[in-house]
């Protein structure tokens, strides 16, 4: 799966002919379509028809889906395009998979965890770190600021976390 990066989500069905509703995670939230054919986790393939703009997403057809009960049993399921078929990014912008699994260094050279996962609830990218010393997950703003380096050859992240975000070391 690591060749796939999460597109966009099936939130639920869409009328009775089989149609889904779908969510796209693409900047231009159209190109989803442009991605076809997608994926599931489980590697089953949809080809991808719009066929109208609705609240929060599209309607659309996914090849192999005719009937409103197979809709409704795609919901939740992520679909993933090839990353070859994806745009090239400039150097300031990532893919949150590309995120996941980096190490996490403070501005001294300290390891202070992992990126376990990126969100996004609206006010900006946010990373989710876990790491040894840690009582469950810190979570960073995705800034300019605070995490002023990512070396994805490296597979490193260094961040100047705002007071108080991480644990003092124990002296």
């Amino acid at each position: 799966m690591s060749n796939r990066i999460v597109v966009g989500a099936i939130t639920g069905a869409f009328g009775v002919k089989g149609e889904v509703r779908l969510k796209s995670f693409c900047a231009n939230p159209e190109d989803i379509a442009g991605y076809s054919p997608l994926f599931d986790k489980q590697g089953t393939e949809y080809t991808v028809k719009i066929t109208q703009t609705v609240k929060g997403g599209f309607a659309a057809r996914l090849s192999g889906i005719r009937f409103k009960d197979q809709a409704d049993a795609l919901r939740g399921v992520q679909l993933f395009a090839d990353r070859n078929l994806l745009p090239q990014l400039p150097d300031d912008e990532y893919y949150y998979s590309d995120l996941i699994g980096l190490d996490v260094l403070d501005t001294g050279g300290a390891v202070l965890g992992k990126v376990a996962a990126v969100d996004n609830h609206g006010a900006g990218d946010i990373l989710e770190i876990r790491g040894p010393g840690l009582k469950g997950s810190v979570l960073m703003p995705f800034t300019q600021s605070a995490v002023p380096t990512v070396d994805l050859t490296a597979r490193r992240i260094i961040v100047d976390p705002p007071d108080g975000v991480f644990p003092e070391p124990k002296t």
